[in-house]
């Protein structure tokens, strides 16, 4: 174990380990179709895609939904993704990243916004879920940060320590709850932000996994 005891990733799922963004996409364009809205492409999404997610839809709209639009929008956008997430797999690479980090005695969880009794058997169905000591999904509503979400993670991990702590996530609100935690964060441009978005956060932007393992290695040594 050496220099790297006691190192601990906390990883994202939507978008950095489960490359799911053609469901993603497709979900947003069915509901913001609800309201009338033109499709978007993936480039677009990554342009504007920020949380929480009903500020998004108000840089699409150009104002923010009422509550009864969101909740439109949001039933709709969960119906279609959990449509078409069967037709979407791992991240090239993943599962052996994740394997390969337990091998070198070091440990990691999940922590996503997707619902919670949805993530588990999907993570499970890949095989992976003895890889992690903890598989979290979102608890209540849909739409806010991760940040409050990252504190308890990170409490009930017990011997983990925030700063021998990696978030690896695909997007801005990943090194919010990293920075909430006294966590260091390393984002990934194949999810849902651009480069030039992710850069603008102050943190390690990798354009792949292993990249990111790799930059999560040098910040725990």
């Amino acid at each position: 174990m050496g220099k790297h005891e006691n190192a601990h990733i906390v990883w994202d799922w939507n978008g950095t380990l489960f490359h799911d963004n053609d469901a993603i996409i497709g979900a947003t364009n069915a509901a913001s179709a609800e309201l009338g809205l033109a499709p978007i492409t993936l480039e677009q999404y990554r342009a504007l895609y920020c949380v929480p997610v009903p500020k998004f839809y108000e840089r699409l709209m150009g104002r923010l939904p009422t509550d009864a639009e969101w909740e439109v929008m949001d039933v709709i956008f969960h119906r279609y993704y959990a449509e078409h997430r069967g037709l979407c797999g791992l991240t090239d690479g993943a599962a052996e990243l994740l394997a390969g980090w337990i091998a070198a005695g070091r440990s990691q969880s999940l922590l996503s916004m997707y619902t919670h009794d949805e993530l588990v058997p999907l993570v499970r169905g890949f095989g992976i879920e003895p890889h992690f000591i903890r598989v979290e999904g979102r608890v209540g509503p849909s739409g806010g940060s991760k940040a409050e979400h990252m504190v308890r993670h990170l409490r009930s991990l017990g011997d983990v320590r925030p700063g021998r702590t990696v978030v690896i996530g695909d997007a801005a609100d990943d090194a919010v709850a990293a920075q909430a935690v006294g966590a260091k964060a390393v984002l990934y441009t194949g999810g849902s932000h651009g480069r030039a978005s992710l850069e603008q956060v102050g943190v390690p932007v990798v354009d792949s996994l292993a990249e990111a393992v790799e930059e999560a290695e040098r910040l725990v040594a």
